[in-house]
């Protein structure tokens, strides 16, 4: 096993025609794609498109059949577990909590990573570093609760302070505002956009293309496994190619009062 590079040393995430197939189907078909620091890149597309299977490749959770991925210019296949948890923090759509365990504790296992061979407990510096990360996710008076009286959407700002007390270069989140209402899906996107901002590179598969486009810095449109259309949201996000992805004939056009695209869907194209 190789040894990660160090947190921050920059790099971000590269992706070279990057193929999988699962169960013997293709999945992906030679996708691109680059996340530089201080970077979100907003990963759309169809259900079944490949999001979530480019953020299982890029993790190194599932064997690829061609292609290249480096994280801060490693492999993240060939790294310990450790070292790639020092690297990467993740937020999946689906996470299974201990809801015993308090908001504090579950946090802190976002610290193992950093824990010295043989450190059984987390030391002062882990345990600030846990409380810094549930104050920006607004549940700082909230470390004693067990997590089982949050909220879905508290629990998914959990989810998310746990990875930032990762202190991790690269973020990758699958789905983070699935099934949360509106004020919560703000919250957890604000608090994405600021760990990136703070010079974390960071993709995410988001599902609402109107939101991808108002925090993402550039999208990867994807269609049947392979990449439609890259760039920045207004390069990506048009007429032709939500047609072309989602068979919807939809106006694209900015938000007055934010600026960010919006979209009408008129109905389905011919």
């Amino acid at each position: 096993m190789s040894a990660a590079p160090a947190v921050g040393a920059g790099g971000g995430i590269s992706v070279r025609r990057l193929r999988v197939s699962l169960g013997g189907r293709p999945v992906l078909r030679g996708v691109d794609l680059d996340a530089a620091p201080g970077e979100l890149v907003g990963l759309i597309g169809p259900n079944g498109a490949g999001k979530t299977t480019v953020l299982r490749a890029v993790a190194g959770h599932i064997p690829i059949d061609a292609g290249q991925v480096r994280v801060a210019g490693a492999d993240p296949r060939r790294l310990r577990a450790r070292d790639l948890g020092r690297l990467m923090a993740q937020v999946p759509q689906v996470a299974r909590l201990d809801l015993d365990f308090t908001c504090l504790d579950i946090v802190l296992m976002g610290r193992y990573p950093h824990l010295r061979p043989l450190q059984r407990q987390e030391g002062p510096g882990d345990v600030g570093a846990a409380r810094a990360a549930l104050r920006a996710a607004g549940l700082g008076e909230r470390e004693d609760d067990p997590a089982a009286v949050l909220s879905g959407g508290q629990r998914q700002l959990l989810l998310l302070a746990r990875a930032m007390a990762q202190d991790a270069a690269v973020l990758l989140l699958d789905e983070p505002t699935a099934n949360l209402d509106l004020r919560h899906r703000l919250a957890v996107l604000d608090l994405v956009r600021a760990a990136v901002d703070a010079v974390i590179a960071a993709v995410a598969s988001v599902h609402d293309q109107e939101l991808a486009a108002r925090y993402c810095d550039r999208q990867v449109l994807l269609a049947d496994g392979a990449v439609l259309a890259a760039g920045s949201p207004s390069e990506v996000l048009t007429p032709a190619h939500v047609a072309a992805a989602f068979g919807v004939e939809a106006a694209v056009f900015p938000d007055p009062a934010t600026g960010a695209l919006r979209l009408s869907v008129l109905g389905v194209a011919p």
